[in-house]
């Protein structure tokens, strides 16, 4: 069994990075549907040897696995709050977590998001006030403060392409 708890934390995280919570939870889950007959005691175990096998040979890091999730999620247009949530759910830390939204800026992944959904500068028809009070909500629905989507559905389209070409 805890050959297969190796084998099992090398085939995850040789498909995508996982944070430490992540890999615990998917061998344990797994652990749990491949012996019928396992305890508790014994799927936790596996689980944590998983983990401890995987960062024995330097194939987890959570603070690389947030940071790389941070950047991706400021070009999908994701608020820092939306991004610590996601991080949160993932077992990620507090301290790791402030660290990685560090890198982040609302500003960048607003204009993201506008671009995403067609709003403010990237707009391809006039609007009328209903319409322009659908964008800015559901932009603060995504996270943003409401000064900020303001700011960001006045920008000219060139300013908003501006911010982004500075997009890491």
């Amino acid at each position: 069994m805890l050959k297969w708890a190796q084998n099992s934390a090398l085939y995850r995280v040789s498909r995508q990075m996982l944070s430490r919570r992540q890999l615990h939870d998917a061998v344990l889950r797994k652990a749990r549907e491949k012996f019928d007959d396992i305890s508790v005691e014994d799927a936790q175990t596996l689980a944590a040897t998983a983990v401890a096998f995987a960062d024995s040979i330097g194939a987890l890091d959570d603070d690389a696995f947030a940071q790389a999730k941070t950047r991706s999620a400021v070009r999908g247009g994701k608020s820092q709050r939306m991004i610590a949530r996601a991080l949160s759910r993932k077992g990620i830390d507090k301290e790791t977590t402030q660290a990685a939204l560090a890198e982040a800026d609302d500003l960048t992944a607003a204009v993201a998001l506008s671009r995403r959904r067609a709003f403010g500068p990237f707009r391809r028809a006039e609007v009328d006030d209903a319409r322009r009070q659908k964008e800015l909500a559901a932009m603060v629905r995504q996270g943003f403060v409401f000064e900020l989507v303001k700011r960001v559905s006045a920008m000219s389209r060139e300013e908003a392409e501006e911010i982004l070409s500075q997009m890491p």
